[in-house]
């Protein structure tokens, strides 16, 4: 049973979008990870250098800037096993079976482990095609190429599904301050795990950047210690290039990162000290939603009723469409869309998004642009997630689907998420006003228009709120660390303007992505009709 549950959970997993564009992204990195010879962006950068394109290098490069996407995207593909066997009645139905806590947790956590280690075998061989492709050494030693992605990349993927298995069975990290949690977590491992210090080595970079560097100081005389950096930079000119054939890993590295393994195991069987696999005899209060039984299934007109959509002239399932109202309709529609967006949300959080403002109408002006638009627009995230969404995750997608106008309704939709955009962002803007900052202001427009376009984009594609968390977080702090041709609300300024994409150009960008959310719309009414 425990083979079945882990390959039928892979199989749902990687049909879903959420699968698809997170591996698009890895595959992306991959690409960005073994630029042009004459490129002025890397992933690494060894004291001024980089490794011709062999097996070696490229495999360790790859592997690495992989690691570090997966470790963060790859959590939001497999962190909803456990909670879509709760919607489904899935879990119900296993908790009737004799199936023991523990083989569950652990089908789940191979699941986990089989998707993202999926997701490390694709790399590999975009690894292998880059290689390839980029011409410098195109003798390919395939042992050499895969070392990295074993011992580097899949153990922290092991750390990575158990880290999701956990957060599914913690009441406070189901939802989506788990996910920010992770994002914290996956920043500071990031970081920390480059540390020589790290526990069980981190992420290896140690190893890597050490064997570099000898190598390096072996064939060009000088070599500098704190030179070596793995991250996303620009450089001035593009990077010289030294020889570099792998590293060989001691027997105490080996064994550290086995132990990364086993530690994912036991992470991963924690929870069944209170996870109660479904069973409300053993369940703690945790899940609150409650189980209801199906109503027995009666066939249309057995019951003496008309069929479904006999009386209405429609297809089973699917509610009749109401005559619309139209004055005034698209107002109280998008009040009504901006309530159901903020609704649950805890006077705190208010409170919080007023401090933001209050500090924005008070600091001075280079903090406000650098630092407090940033905040402001990094605060209501969860909220934003909900967009396009919350009507597939709250079972609401039939009875939406009588309104009259599906493309008024989405559009109503995105104007609440371009009414929260605004509110949180206000300060700002007024003191842009005031300051007569035009440059800044029209950077700020384009932002407003921006975040709830992608929002509603990745939300509509994925029918989740998780991919926009995934999205949304890093190009948030890709953004903060200055890099400007991301940078799409005007943080990032030099001599005082916004160095970023020009606001007609991320106006237009919103504009595909709303047009998208409206194709993607008209698709599936298509489908379903």
């Amino acid at each position: 049973m425990t083979a079945g549950l882990v390959v039928g959970d892979f199989r749902d997993r990687v049909r879903r979008p959420v699968y698809a564009v997170t591996l698009l992204a890895a595959v992306g990195l991959g690409y960005l990870a073994v630029p042009d010879a004459g490129g002025h962006w890397t992933i690494m950068d060894v004291g001024g250098n980089r490794g011709v394109y062999n097996s070696a290098y490229v495999g360790a490069v790859t592997a690495l800037a992989g690691a570090l996407w997966l470790t963060f995207g790859g959590f939001y593909v497999v962190r909803s096993g456990i909670a879509r066997d709760e919607t489904t009645g899935v879990g119900q139905i296993l908790a009737a079976t004799p199936l023991r806590t523990s083989r569950y947790l652990l089908a789940k956590f191979l699941s986990n482990l089989l998707v993202l280690a999926s997701m490390i075998g694709v790399l590999a061989v975009t690894a292998l095609l880059m290689q390839l492709a980029r011409g410098e050494d195109r003798t390919v030693d395939p042992m050499v190429l895969l070392e990295p992605f074993l011992l580097l990349a899949l153990p922290l993927m092991a750390i990575t599904a158990a880290a999701a298995l956990l957060f599914e069975t913690v009441p406070l990290l189901r939802g989506g301050v788990g996910n920010v949690v992770w994002f914290v977590l996956a920043m500071v491992l990031a970081i920390g795990g480059q540390s020589a210090s790290a526990p069980l080595d981190g992420l290896g970079v140690h190893q890597v950047a050490g064997s570099m560097g000898a190598a390096l100081e072996a064939q060009h005389g000088t070599v500098d210690p704190g030179g070596f950096s793995l991250g996303l930079t620009k450089v001035d000119k593009p990077l010289d290039t030294f020889r570099w054939e792998g590293f060989d890993p001691s027997s105490g590295f080996v064994l550290g990162r086995l132990a990364l393994f086993l530690a994912a195991f036991a992470v991963a069987l924690l929870p069944a000290l209170w996870f109660g696999r479904f069973d409300p005899a053993r369940d703690s209060g945790a899940r609150t939603a409650p189980v209801t039984a199906a109503a027995p299934s009666v066939p249309d007109g057995a019951d003496g009723t008309e069929p479904a959509g006999a009386r209405w002239g429609t297809a089973p399932g699917v509610l009749p469409r109401t005559e619309p109202r139209r004055a005034g309709a698209f107002g109280r529609l998008l009040a009504g869309e901006v309530r159901i967006l903020v609704q649950g949300v805890s006077r705190w959080w208010w409170l919080v998004a007023a401090g933001l403002t209050v500090a924005g109408l008070t600091l001075p002006m280079n903090a406000v642009t650098g630092l407090l638009l940033p905040l402001a627009w990094l605060w209501p995230v969860l909220i934003w997630s909900r967009l396009g969404s919350q009507q597939v995750e709250n079972g609401l997608e039939v009875l939406l689907g009588a309104y009259p106008s599906a493309r008024r309704r989405l559009l109503a939709e995105w104007a609440s998420g371009l009414v929260l955009t605004a509110v949180a962002g206000a300060a700002p803007l007024i003191r842009m006003l005031v300051a007569g900052d035009g440059a800044g202001t029209a950077s700020w427009v384009g932002g407003a228009l921006f975040v709830p376009s992608l929002a509603m984009a990745l939300g509509v594609v994925s029918r989740s709120h998780r991919l926009f968390q995934a999205v949304y977080l890093p190009l948030w702090w890709v953004l903060v660390n200055n890099v400007a041709a991301l940078d799409f609300m005007g943080a990032v300024r030099v001599n005082g303007s916004p160095a970023g994409p020009g606001p007609l150009l991320v106006g237009a960008v919103s504009a595909a992505l709303l047009a998208g959310v409206f194709l993607v719309g008209a698709a599936r009414r298509n489908v379903k009709g």
